[in-house]
């Protein structure tokens, strides 16, 4: 009777423990709070040296801080969040995932360009991040001043990115 219930004793402690091995995944693999759709789910990065004051250097210097915003062609607007180093998001399939610094609350502003647009960037400044999880092949352009194509690429892509000479993005 004692070597049967070591036996169920044993049996029960590995049944747990593989349970919580299944259970306890990575964090990558986790849906990111508040999107509700599983996607890419990636970590924000640290925050750009040199951005960290939130952006008082700049208005001290008489300027007002950059702000990142986008504004397209036509209607719908980008959605977008703030995170804030090393918090979870979800780029979800169908999105191209653009990430700048908004010094003004000190957290990546983090856009998803889903609808097919133009979208024009103002005040993206330093390095930034892109993470293309569109569906169908398109492609997706990064456009400087003039029009010039600084950027074309095919999803999936992942990226670092100058957006100081980037003037617009088109998703499509």
């Amino acid at each position: 009777m004692r070597s049967k219930r070591s036996f169920l004793g044993i049996v029960g402690v590995l049944a747990w423990t593989l349970m919580a091995v299944v259970s306890t995944g990575s964090a990558q693999a986790a849906t990111a709070s508040g999107s509700g759709v599983s996607g890419d789910v990636r970590i924000a990065p640290p925050a750009p040296a040199r951005r960290r004051d939130g952006g008082r250097a700049r208005a001290e210097a008489g300027g007002p801080p950059p702000t990142g915003s986008l504004s397209p062609t036509e209607t719908p607007a980008a959605h977008f969040i703030h995170r804030a180093d090393g918090e979870l998001f979800d780029c979800a399939p169908g999105n191209l995932c653009v990430e700048v610094w908004d010094p003004t609350v000190s957290k990546w502003k983090i856009f998803f360009l889903y609808h097919c647009n133009r979208y024009w960037l103002s005040d993206w400044h330093g390095n930034g991040y892109y993470l293309n999880k569109q569906t169908g092949g398109v492609t997706s352009y990064f456009y400087g001043q003039g029009g010039d194509v600084r950027r074309a690429f095919t999803p999936p892509q992942v990226g670092t990115q100058d957006w100081t000479p980037v003037w617009s993005i088109r998703n499509c």
